[in-house]
């Protein structure tokens, strides 16, 4: 029997176009930060003069003379580009070389990484963007959208993100490099981050993180520099309002969470903490609103619908698989990724004319080079077991 598999990402990944994700951007959202109340803490009060001695804004891609001499060894600008990132990847992972590992407490610049050995995805961004410019690449940072994963109630959402590092080697020619690459039928969306961007979401880290280690002035003052780095990411709202809530200045919390959604209408991760925001109020109806734009949200997701019909496939029900990947289809016809698994589901319901017409629109749709050389092998195995079948 043939072996069917999901796509496999790779550490450089051909990225031959992606779709972003969209959300309407809110002109006064700079003016919003600007407007913010300090925190009241029992100890004092944490004013917008504050911040700048609280939460200093590193420079995450200087260089220093030993990770010059670095590129200039691994990465010299007589290969051509393509040679240049494939030999800069191999030097800083591998062994006997650079070999940074990864782990998801190693935050830091790309100094720090370069000395430590250890990076999370978004500071090996930060150190490959740095070696990448100095090789003469055009590299910049990229947000990923995980696709969601919910509770078996369906009533709270996880929603991840990633960075990595998008390298343009040549005209239509450009690669994805990540430190602890996501499977391609993960990634829900991308879009390109400019450097301040990348430098919020480092004092955005650093906020949760000092949240989490009871220093509330600093997550507010990190959390704060942030928005003023990039006040149109709808998630850096949602982690103010996560300070806020936790200082129980609750009107503030909520002020943030809807300032989320007045630049993404669609932002899960606002409308939950809206949710759990009035049920600590003991507000019940406006929870109950919430509740219910929760689910509205929840059911009108393809990736809902595709990770039930997975929680059925877990189970080899695949009848009952089919019928979730077909409303998720519904939902999203052009998505190559549900048109494939759908057709595998077929090919596990013997059903092997529908699973052939839908591994070939997944390759007709699919954009990601092997993410179609993926579907091609499968596409084969298919039409061998047809034809095995038949005789």
């Amino acid at each position: 029997m043939a072996r069917f598999r999901w796509p496999m990402a790779f550490a450089i990944l051909l990225l031959a176009g992606l779709a972003g994700s969209g959300c309407s951007v809110l002109p006064g959202s700079g003016a919003a930060v600007a407007e913010l109340p300090p925190l009241r803490l029992a100890n004092g009060v944490v004013t917008l003069d504050d911040v700048p001695a609280l939460a200093p804004s590193p420079e995450l891609t200087a260089l220093t003379e030993p990770m010059r001499a670095f590129v200039a060894r691994y990465a010299p600008r007589t290969l051509a580009p393509r040679q240049r990132l494939n030999s800069l990847h191999e030097a800083i992972k591998g062994p006997g070389m650079l070999a940074v590992g990864y782990d998801p407490f190693a935050d830091g610049d790309a100094e720090t990484v370069f000395d430590s050995g250890a990076a999370n995805c978004l500071s090996y961004a930060h150190l490959f963007v740095a070696l990448a410019r100095e090789a003469g690449l055009n590299a910049s940072y990229q947000w990923l959208e995980v696709r969601p994963q919910w509770t078996r109630l369906g009533e709270r959402v996880a929603v991840s993100l990633h960075v990595n590092v998008l390298v343009k080697v040549s005209a239509g020619e450009q690669y994805m490099v990540d430190i602890d690459p996501l499977q391609p039928r993960d990634i829900a969306a991308s879009r390109k981050l400019g450097d301040r961007d990348a430098r919020a979401l480092q004092h955005n880290n650093l906020a949760m993180a000092a949240l989490a280690g009871a220093e509330p002035e600093v997550a507010w003052a990190n959390a704060i520099r942030a928005l003023q780095l990039s006040p149109d990411l709808p998630e850096l709202w949602v982690n103010l309002a996560a300070v806020y809530r936790h200082a129980e200045q609750f009107s503030a919390a909520e002020n943030a969470l809807f300032q989320a959604l007045k630049i993404d209408s669609g932002e899960r991760s606002a409308m939950n903490n809206l949710v759990v925001l009035y049920s600590q109020l003991g507000r019940e109806g406006e929870r109950e609103f919430w509740v219910e734009r929760v689910n509205r949200h929840r059911d009108l997701n393809p990736y809902y619908h595709a990770w039930l019909g997975d929680k059925a496939g877990e189970e080899e029900d695949w009848t009952t698989a089919l019928d979730h990947y077909r409303q998720a289809l519904k939902l999203e016809p052009k998505n190559s990724r549900l048109l494939y698994s759908t057709g595998i589901i077929h090919f596990r319901l013997a059903q092997y004319d529908a699973a052939e017409r839908l591994v070939e629109r997944a390759i007709a749709t699919a954009t990601l080079r092997p993410d179609i050389l993926d579907y091609q092998v499968q596409l084969a195995a298919v039409r061998r077991r047809q034809l095995a079948d038949t005789h």
